[in-house]
């Protein structure tokens, strides 16, 4: 029998999971909204953000450092991959993009998994956001409340940066009409070196914040990529606030979902998915398709 506490429980891990899921979707749907790759590494770069802010963590002991390291770290590896391997793909068919991205992704799971074993690592919360806290009805954890706090912080953040700089100008422009950005005299490769980055980086930030929730294993990037592909499906290619709606959307479907039977929460959501599709192809905030 579903209980109060236990229904209230649920919802805050919707939430929770589905801001997490809105971050790095976002990442993905503005790498792909503004260079038309679809990047099957975007998991293996939660994951290997989660293990960077590892590797910090034990040689500091201090989280913030972990979280300033990991986010460098993939803004590096983000902006490496975009130079060396990413741009040459710009005009080849999808399929390309799909196999070569996938290729990474083994590859980084396999160098993580070589160097650290199959076996879960833990990353402990800051002494300040451990243990629970009292909410009504019910008890929940402290660092997840703090989870929902800091993934909010950065998703603003994140919508500074497109909708208030000169930056996310550009971007959002070359997501509607990357040739007449091009015309206009700005480098548009340099764009796409900066914005796939940012995708890393978000992808990075998003595998640290949420390592106190959940162990590190090497595969723990292939979940997570199937459910931002949904997210990206539901909210629209290209879209950020239908990133962070989709995300907020399909965390409710999974966290609820489990709670009555576990094994249907995938089969709900891409049952969702299924029903944007049929009722909106292009997306609940779906923007015109790359020509």
């Amino acid at each position: 029998m579903i209980s109060w506490p236990n229904f209230l429980s649920q919802l805050f891990n919707g939430l929770v999971l589905g801001a997490l899921l809105a971050l790095i979707s976002s990442g993905l749907t503005i790498i792909y909204g503004t260079l038309g790759v679809l990047n099957l590494a975007h998991g293996a770069m939660f994951m290997l953000g989660g293990y960077a802010g590892y590797v910090a963590f034990q040689a500091t002991g201090s989280f913030i450092v972990a979280v300033i390291a990991a986010m460098l770290f993939l803004l590096v590896v983000g902006v490496l991959m975009e130079r060396i391997v990413i741009r040459h793909f710009y005009g080849r068919p999808h399929e390309d993009q799909l196999l070569v991205t996938f290729g990474l992704s083994i590859v980084f799971v396999e160098t993580v998994r070589y160097f650290f074993s199959s076996l879960s690592k833990t990353v402990p919360p800051p002494a300040l956001l451990q243990g629970i806290t009292p909410i009504g009805i019910m008890f929940y954890p402290t660092y997840r409340l703090a989870l929902l706090s800091i993934v909010a912080a950065a998703l603003i953040a994140l919508y500074i940066v497109l909708y208030r700089t000169r930056l996310g100008m550009i971007v959002r422009a070359g997501i509607e009409d990357p040739v007449m950005v091009d015309s206009l005299g700005i480098d548009v490769y340099r764009v796409f070196m900066v914005v796939f980055g940012i995708g890393a980086m978000a992808a990075g930030f998003s595998g640290i914040v949420n390592a106190p929730a959940v162990s590190l294993t090497p595969d723990m990037g292939e979940a997570i990529l199937v459910q931002t592909f949904v997210v990206v499906v539901i909210g629209g290619v290209g879209s950020f606030p239908g990133a962070v709606l989709g995300g907020l959307i399909a965390g409710e479907i999974i966290s609820l979902t489990s709670m009555i039977n576990p094994g249907y929460a995938y089969v709900m959501l891409f049952a969702a998915m299924t029903l944007v599709l049929l009722v909106r192809p292009q997306g609940l905030f779906g923007t015109r398709g790359r020509e």
